[in-house]
């Protein structure tokens, strides 16, 4: 095993952006930028032991900060996915936080997690600690809230960390926005890998991708992924859900509690299978359908909707907002802690 940290341009401001290489023998490597807690690259064998990046994204920092808000590979807060209005109420407060998508707050507004850079410590030869202090008030979010995510290299995976506390009540919700083409960045459409979804419901969203509130089932809709089916079956059904979305951009209401088996994603053509756990009541599948073709990536082609997907572990969109949704709350003197697991073998 090894880590290894190197430069990796600078912000703006002249704020130096580290990136940090963790291997394993056999093949097995994840980078990792300060900026954004960035998975920069993550290289997996195939079946016949060919390695090739599995995630998209940037050969330079330019390419992240060019990038908008199209999320490659960050980690995302304080709340992920959206805040119908940005608004919300907690303990009887009223509370408006920053706006940046068609009126709503997406992925904890225009200046989140994933456009902060955070402190960085190797814990050892396989694992990363980063750290962010988000200030009361950041964003319109209520208190001081200290957040330290791990990334550790595992056998055959990753598995991130989360923890975070806060010194006021507050919402949290946090994940990674990786895109993934088990085929290879830059190698085209993931609409032949194949995906199952562990979960029976999921939640629908109105025509600006808002949570109506209701939990429904998938049975007999597009978005019944139980058993195993290819990513562009039924992209393009003429399904209100899929119509708003303009593909799949929706949170799946996953079976059970605790560290589970969340999803299964596999390219057919070399074999690769990513499977994902995780102990959170929610896993967002996102087509990349925003994405137009004006990012190149690290191989030096341009990104196209559906050229990798996105899942993303997570409590449900706009859960605030929505009393019978699982709480996102976080209280002084409780500890926010989950974790999620990227397992990679063969077929």
């Amino acid at each position: 095993m090894a880590l290894i940290a190197e430069p990796f341009g600078a912000l703006p401001d002249g704020s130096p952006v580290i990136r940090y290489t963790l291997s394993r023998p056999g093949g097995l490597t994840l980078r990792v930028l300060t900026y954004g807690g960035i998975v920069q690259s993550l290289e997996v064998p195939d079946a016949r032991g060919r390695v090739v990046n599995v995630v998209l994204g940037f050969a330079s920092l330019h390419g992240y900060l060019a990038a908008g808000d199209a999320y490659f590979g960050c980690l995302v807060g304080r709340f992920a996915n959206r805040l119908a209005g940005g608004r919300f109420s907690l303990d009887g407060e009223n509370y408006a936080v920053d706006v940046n998508a068609g009126g709503n707050c997406l992925h904890g507004g225009s200046t989140g997690f994933d456009k902060r850079l955070w402190s960085a410590e190797p814990f050892n030869d396989n694992e990363l600690r980063l750290t962010l202090t988000s200030p009361d008030g950041d964003q319109g979010f209520p208190g001081r809230l200290n957040v330290e995510v791990t990334y550790c290299l595992l056998e055959s995976g990753v598995r991130i960390g989360y923890r975070a506390t806060t010194d006021a009540p507050t919402v949290i919700n946090l994940t990674n926005h990786s895109y993934f083409n088990l085929a290879g960045e830059g190698s085209g459409s993931v609409e032949a890998h194949t995906l199952v979804i562990d979960a029976d419901e999921f939640t629908p969203v109105s025509r600006d991708l808002i949570p109506t509130g209701e939990v429904a089932v998938v049975a007999g809709t597009p978005l019944d992924l139980r058993r195993k089916t290819a990513v562009g079956a039924h992209l393009r059904d003429p399904h209100r859900q899929l119509l708003a979305a303009r593909g799949y951009d929706h949170n799946y209401v996953l079976r059970g509690t605790g560290l589970r088996r969340a999803a299964r994603l596999a390219d057919p053509t070399t074999g690769r299978v990513l499977e994902v756990l995780t102990d959170q009541p929610g896993l967002q599948l996102y087509t990349g359908n925003f994405l137009d073709g004006s990012h190149v990536g690290i191989g030096g082609r341009a990104y196209r909707q559906g050229d990798g997907l996105a899942l993303e572990t997570q409590h449900f969109p706009d859960s605030p907002n929505h009393p019978a949704f699982p709480s996102t709350v976080l209280r002084p003197g409780q500890l926010f802690a989950t974790s999620t697991t990227w397992l990679f073998h063969t077929d």
